[in-house]
């Protein structure tokens, strides 16, 4: 085995170059000394060049400039190489290679040990009687649940049960048994709790089993009410059930492994299935310099160890690249296994949930840690002179002139600043149709605090629109003494329009900088049309509600205070209503009618 050491004064590409045809592993070192990078290579000559060749992506770049020397070791095979990088690479531990952070812990969801429990998601388990079902491995997993829970079993939401004399709206919709106010008692309340546990431990067939005796007894006792409450239960959790992306692991020992990855950012999720049965679940955040195939290799040989090792099988959603890897475990640690590709059904939908739940969990690290690379892309793109940490986007939203607003979303380091949203109600216009005019709006009531130091300038602002509406806003700036460049980003072909240009920016597809301010253009995009039909379903539910004798422009808008929607109207109890805002039983009886009947009426244009 021969090695080589390069001077660290010399040139970094100059030493690339004098790399021999050979295999090997090499090592980046930063100015001190320490080891950031180890990688293997079957032509060492090849590797190293490719890191001064071409059109480098950034993440290269990144590591190239924290390197001051270069180092290679060279080897008789590929193979030999393999062991040496991970011989190395636990050694030094170094910052750029695949080290096995641990991810988040799952979510379950837990029933309390309390007199009137409560059920809710959480990642502590507390020893104290709870009853947990879980491990889900995504968060949207558990909200069904949830959601299904919350319609079909009164339970209380409240964190403190506190006696009252009047229930809150949630048992007035349908949605508690309100035991604060003494409505139902421990049994029926215990009823309820032992169908939850029921539904999450799986066993839905029992429930519906068990639901279907209680409607009959109900039907044959001439409770009609509560037997179709019962059959509308049924049916929910039947479609629940088959619409659930139930996972068939079938008998045997097996692990999935799925990775998700985003410039230098990977996300590794292993499913261990034991006996047929999903057992564990792990998540490994990773940071990887070199190529995704090579961070699954990297990942396989530190993952699979004397205290953990593969089973018979392990399914990847990749296996191209990876034979050495398999190699080297089955001479290392003495297993014998497979690895393999999903051949049938239940293996890709198993394999195909791994993936999902890496790449929701890089999703969230991205909204979490910001998008380093896709501003240096974006930086680039637009040949701005720093990296745009603060960037601000805009959005105009109206319906035929009608409660025109413009929302400001901020993103700092490529993440959401929802510290720094804001809506505009535009006031200008007078019912009339101008986004050009709503946009000057908005930009000059927010740039004239940024220009008197009252808020932070940024440093890009993204306009939601083509050279009209970024002449709008740079009109503004220009006038408020502002130097900041402004984009448009036209929604037909995702065009980028910077002030000034006769020609617009296409960036490929695939390029992080479009990734992220197609994301700010779309929360800009959400804010501002929520915002909009908020405003228009107010103003539907005024004039229906000021329709009824005995209720004016005050009692309708209190009524809209204390529900907040014409729906929550509707399915309030008139006796609730009365106490509320003030008004008699028969005013109150007016108003749940006339909620009804708009439902109604929505639902039936929507369907048209």
């Amino acid at each position: 085995m021969n090695e080589n050491k390069a001077r660290p004064s010399s040139g970094l590409r100059l030493i690339a170059r004098q790399a021999p045809e050979s295999p090997g592993v090499y090592l980046w070192k930063n100015e001190k000394g320490v080891v950031i990078y180890v990688g293997k290579a079957k032509s060492l000559k090849t590797r190293l060049g490719s890191y001064f060749s071409g059109k480098r992506d950034v993440k290269t770049r990144h590591l190239v400039s924290r390197a001051a020397s270069l180092e290679w070791i060279l080897t008789d095979t590929e193979f030999e190489a393999l062991l040496l990088e991970n011989t190395l690479i636990k050694r030094h531990v170094p910052r750029y290679n695949v080290n096995l952070k641990d991810g988040k812990t799952y979510p379950s969801i837990r029933i309390t040990n309390e007199e009137f429990p409560r059920v809710f998601r959480t990642r502590r388990i507390i020893d104290d009687g709870s009853r947990y079902f879980g491990p889900y491995p995504s968060a949207e997993v558990i909200d069904r649940y949830l959601d299904l829970v919350r319609r079909l079993f009164p339970l209380r939401r409240c964190k403190t049960l506190r006696a009252r004399e009047t229930p809150c709206m949630y048992y007035h919709i349908g949605r508690c048994s309100a035991p604060c106010a003494g409505k139902t008692t421990k049994e029926e309340y215990a009823v309820q709790v032992e169908r939850v546990a029921t539904l999450l431990s799986g066993d839905s067939a029992a429930l519906v089993s068990s639901l279907r005796a209680e409607m009959d007894a109900a039907a044959a006792a001439l409770q009609f009410e509560k037997a179709a409450a019962l059959r509308d239960s049924i049916q929910a959790i039947e479609a629940f059930r088959g619409d659930s992306s139930v996972v068939d692991f079938a008998y045997g020992d097996r692990d999935y492994v799925a990775w998700a990855s985003d410039g230098t950012l990977i996300d590794f999720v292993v499913f261990q299935t034991r006996g047929g049965k999903l057992v564990g679940r792990d998540l490994y955040r990773e940071r990887s310099f070199g190529a995704e195939v090579e961070a699954a290799a990297e990942f396989l040989a530190v993952y699979y160890a004397e205290d953990r090792l593969p089973p018979p099988e392990v399914f990847v959603q990749d296996d191209d690249g990876l034979a050495m890897t398999v190699a080297y475990l089955r001479s290392s640690l003495g297993a014998d296994f497979r690895l393999r590709t999903p051949d049938e059904r239940r293996h890709e939908a198993a394999l195909a949930m791994a993936r999902y739940n890496a790449g929701e969990d890089l999703a969230k690290r991205r909204r979490e840690s910001g998008d380093l690379e896709a501003l240096e892309a974006l930086r680039s793109a637009l040949d701005l002179e720093a990296v745009p940490e603060l960037i601000e986007g805009f959005d105009i939203a109206q319906l035929a002139g009608k409660h025109t607003v413009a929302s400001l979303v901020s993103f700092r380091n490529g993440a959401p600043n929802k510290k720094g949203y804001r809506i505009f109600k535009i006031k200008s216009l007078e019912g009339g149709i101008d986004d050009f005019g709503a946009m000057r709006e908005a930009a000059a009531r927010h740039y004239t605090r940024v220009a008197n130091d009252e808020a932070e300038a940024p440093d890009l602002v993204l306009i939601d629109g083509g050279r009209g509406q970024v002449n709008a806003a740079w009109e503004i700036l220009d006038a408020l003494g502002l130097d900041t460049p402004v984009v448009g980003l036209a929604k037909e072909n995702e065009e980028l329009w910077p002030h000034g240009a006769k020609t617009p920016i296409v960036l490929p597809k695939d390029s992080a900088a479009l990734r992220l301010v197609v994301a700010i253009r779309d929360e800009a995009h959400r804010f501002a049309t929520g915002m909009n039909q908020r405003l228009r379903g107010k103003d539907v539910g005024f004039a229906v509600l000021e329709s009824v004798a005995g209720v004016g422009p005050a009692r309708a808008k209190r009524l809209m205070v204390e529900f907040g929607s014409l729906a929550a109207v509707a399915e309030a109890e008139p006796s609730y209503i009365a106490k509320r805002v003030g008004c008699n039983q028969d005013t109150a009886v007016a108003v749940r009618a006339a909620a009804e009947r708009a439902g109604a009426g929505s639902a039936g244009r929507d369907g048209a």
